[in-house]
């Protein structure tokens, strides 16, 4: 069913009353040149319900991409779709393609690890591993065995540099990563995922469990990480999608299934926002 729209000339306007119609899903021309992942008609359901119906977007290189929208809407499946986590639930469909350099990341010869590498996650909680540090850190590259086992001290402290964390725990390395805060074992799990040196990170609300200094640190590292990488950011809390997002796509549902209901840059979606699914959550439903 479409999604009834207003169009808001001004921020001021934001809930105001309806003017001329227009596009049920609107969805501004991305940044040009090649998108780095694309996400073409992308469907999920399990058995007989639709989670997820025909989701399109690009993630341009060197981009924070956040995903906005009300709980239940399918951002987090959707981030899972993404490097093929989603397979692993049972009873879990995927129709549609998702392309990585222009190449489906559902190609039946594509190793699935090989995948996880190139687009890594990190999860609202950090899941470290029962060992030290550093073999948290290395955990990726030893198991893919890209690298030789006498560089794998190296990658470490690249990969834990480039997570803010190096200089907390150089003399703590042998230590179990399990006596470090929260805050820095979600930088330690970033950490394992920088050390694969992926094109894409994955960030399922990653500071949703973190106080406002350890928040505040994976912020400033997001911010930093689109240097090197593509970030694809799902977040609830709308003050931090703008301080750290480039583009956003807005979730809403729709007869109980998630769609894309807008996508643009972040101020604009934000600002003036034209869906009126949109207009409701960022008035209503937003944290």
């Amino acid at each position: 069913m479409p999604i009834p729209l207003t169009i808001l000339p001004t921020a001021d306007d934001a809930a105001g009353a309806a003017t001329d119609a227009s596009p049920a899903f609107c969805q501004p021309a991305p940044p040009p040149g090649e998108p780095l992942l694309e996400v073409r008609d992308l469907t999920v359901a399990a058995g007989r319900r639709t989670i997820l119906r025909g989701v399109n977007l690009r993630v341009a290189p060197n981009q924070v991409f956040g995903l906005i929208g009300p709980s239940g809407a399918g951002k987090s499946t959707l981030l899972k779709c993404l490097n093929r986590l989603a397979e692993l639930t049972p009873g879990l469909t995927v129709a549609g393609d998702v392309l990585l350099r222009g190449r489906s990341v559902y190609a039946a010869d594509l190793n699935p690890d090989d995948l996880r590498a190139r687009v890594g996650i990190l999860f609202q909680q950090p899941v470290v591993f029962p060992t030290t540090i550093y073999k948290n850190v290395v955990f990726g590259v030893r198991h893919l065995g890209a690298v030789p086992r006498r560089d794998w001290p190296e990658a470490a402290e690249r990969a834990l540099r480039e997570a803010a964390l190096w200089d907390e725990v150089k003399d703590r390395l042998r230590e179990p990563a399990a006596r470090l805060s929260v805050g820095q074992q979600q930088r330690l799990c970033l950490a394992r995922t920088l050390a694969t040196e992926p094109d894409v990170i994955l960030m399922d609300e990653p500071t949703s469990a973190l106080d406002p200094r350890s928040t505040a640190a994976v912020e400033e590292l997001i911010v930093r990480l689109k240097a090197r990488h593509a970030v694809v950011l799902v977040t609830h809390n709308i003050p931090q999608a703008r301080r750290v997002a480039d583009w956003l796509a807005c979730l809403c549902v729709t007869d109980g299934v998630g769609e894309v209901s807008e996508t643009a840059c972040c101020d604009q979606l934000l600002d003036r926002p034209q869906c009126q699914a949109v207009v409701e959550y960022l008035k209503h439903g937003a944290a």
